[in-house]
């Protein structure tokens, strides 16, 4: 490259024009999310969320493909995370329906004592749902899931472990691996402590899908489950009778938020074709198909539907079309082509929206601190204070500020993206060669002058670095966006954990590291190109 061309890239660096270039970056991305949005304002769709657990996974493609298959449009949101999560954003409106199991909506949600019979505690949520929030409860699913404590069945011999109180006497000596949802919740290990008393030497937080492979191997010695669970037999596990009725009715059901119970009562209708058709026997069948033989969340909810007559379709037809699909690794990647090139659209633009926003920050504010240097340590030191924040606790704190989807995790990856770029554009400018300073000062040069013409264009390839570094940390934080609804490349990654598939779990993760490769090789490409071979006044 030039003399000449390399200035005029420096001097347009210093004018924004890596802001101008993410700018139509973004602009790109986000044809495609536009239209979409265009789409969603004629059709209004129906934004179906879920927890993140198989049989909430099942539930909610089952709501999904039932609602498509009337006709409506259908956004879905999985893997939302924990009951509280999931509630305030129907609560707000961000989602239209997610399934939910009526103790939990008594215990966790109303903070009440349940009733002892699942019809009483339907009425009871109903009630109380409607007249707080404007939330229907649409009639039960037909079956119960309650939680079910499980030990391996030698610990249950050797302990002599038949009961809760039996685990009561025992739990200072073991080992509990419970979800992180289970720990906190008053229906969970606080209310087992409270009623009898269990108190476990070491509690870990698993995950669902985990807890049973931890538990196979020795790694912990108790975990919650659900009564509908596949795994239990799978594994050979002894539940824990719960001998004091600690545990309260969980009927499963279709949740819907106000717009959907005041203003579209045809959804509602739609959603309550599956009230009273799924009992116990068959939830467990399908939790089976997922968490143990492997098949595919969408193909099982279908299948279902099939089955149950809800839906048209040839369910052998769809078996074998499963099975092509999902004949090799190389096949499912295939199978899954477009639905990975959606996620890798919005991955890029949650990090190019964050590092658009970061830039426009962060390196204005590096240059103010190089001309006020006695704040600078302090300064930087505040904005690495974020950088402390856990990446789901920040994302978690945005929710009741911006709700879900994408601006809560464009705004979260904005201020982690801060530290680098500030840092080193402060330092690159501070520490710009002392001689070229000097010569330039001795030619009567402003300190503006100094400024654009001699500490920016030695500084840029430590700025570029500073860029560099955030936008890579931000492809690999915005993975975890997905648990609040904001998509990505972390939707298949967190769908993964929670039903134990390794393949889904690298059908996000090998195109995330793809794509955090390509963003470090594109941006030091820029960073050399932005290296200056020598300084011309004239530029």
């Amino acid at each position: 490259m030039r003399l000449g061309d390399r200035n005029l890239l420096i001097s347009f660096f210093a004018s924004g024009p890596l802001v101008s270039v993410l700018c139509l970056w973004a602009v790109m991305l986000m044809s495609q999310p536009l239209v979409a949005q265009q789409e969603v304002q004629t059709s209004a769709p129906v934004v179906v969320a879920t927890k993140l657990f198989a049989e909430s996974y099942i539930l909610g493609e089952m709501f999904s493909q039932l609602l498509e298959a009337r006709g409506y449009v259908v956004d879905r949101r999985p893997g939302l995370g924990a009951t509280e999560i999931a509630f305030a954003a129907l609560r707000e409106g961000e989602i239209d329906v997610y399934p939910e199991y009526t103790g939990t909506g008594l215990l966790v949600l109303l903070g009440e004592d349940p009733p002892a019979t699942g019809p009483e505690a339907y009425r009871r949520v109903a009630d109380q749902f409607r007249a707080l929030w404007g939330v229907r409860w649409l009639p039960p699913l037909g079956f119960e899931n309650t939680y079910a404590i499980a030990v391996r069945a030698e610990t249950a011999d050797s302990l002599s472990l038949v009961t809760l109180s039996d685990l009561a006497r025992e739990a200072g000596g073991l080992t509990a691996g419970f979800s992180p949802d289970f720990i906190g919740r008053s229906d969970g290990l606080p209310g087992l402590a409270r009623v009898y008393g269990i108190a476990p030497r070491e509690v870990r937080p698993l995950l669902q899908a985990i807890k049973y492979q931890a538990l196979a191997a020795g790694e912990v010695d108790v975990i919650d489950g659900y009564a509908t669970d596949g795994q239990i037999a799978r594994y050979g596990f002894t539940v824990l009778e719960d001998d004091r009725t600690f545990f309260p009715p969980y009927d499963a059901a279709a949740v819907v938020g106000r717009d959907i119970a005041e203003n579209r009562p045809d959804v509602a209708g739609v959603l309550t074709e599956l009230s009273g058709r799924i009992d116990v026997g068959t939830i467990r069948d399908l939790n089976r198909r997922v968490e143990i033989d492997g098949e595919s969340v969408d193909f099982v909810a279908a299948s279902a539907l099939m089955s149950l007559g809800l839906v048209a379709g040839d369910v052998g037809e769809a078996v074998q079309e499963e099975r092509a699909r999902n004949a090799s690794f190389v096949a499912y990647l295939w199978g899954r082509r477009a639905s990975t090139l959606t996620e890798v659209r919005r991955h890029a633009l949650l990090v190019t929206l964050s590092l658009l926003a970061g830039l426009m920050v962060a390196i204005p504010l590096g240059l103010l601190l190089e001309r006020v240097r006695h704040a600078a340590e302090g300064v930087i030191r505040l904005v690495g204070l974020l950088q402390t924040i856990p990446s789901i606790a920040l994302l978690a704190f945005m929710i009741p500020i911006f709700g879900i989807g994408v601006t809560p995790a464009v705004v979260a990856l904005f201020l982690y993206s801060l530290l680098p770029m500030v840092r080193n554009t402060y330092t690159g400018v501070r520490d710009a060669d002392a001689a070229a300073v000097a010569s330039a000062e001795a030619l009567g040069m402003t300190p503006r002058q100094l400024l654009r013409y001699v500490r920016l264009p030695l500084a840029a390839p430590m700025i570029m670095a500073g860029v560099r570094t955030a936008a890579v940390i931000n492809v690999g934080t915005a993975t975890l966006a997905a648990f609040i609804g904001a998509g990505g490349l972390g939707d298949p990654i967190v769908a993964g954990l929670a039903l134990a598939d390794t393949r889904m779990i690298l059908s996000g993760a090998i195109p995330a590291a793809l794509l955090a490769l390509l963003v470090d090789t594109l941006l030091g490409r820029v960073e050399r190109a932005l290296a200056p071979e020598g300084l011309d006044p004239r530029a």
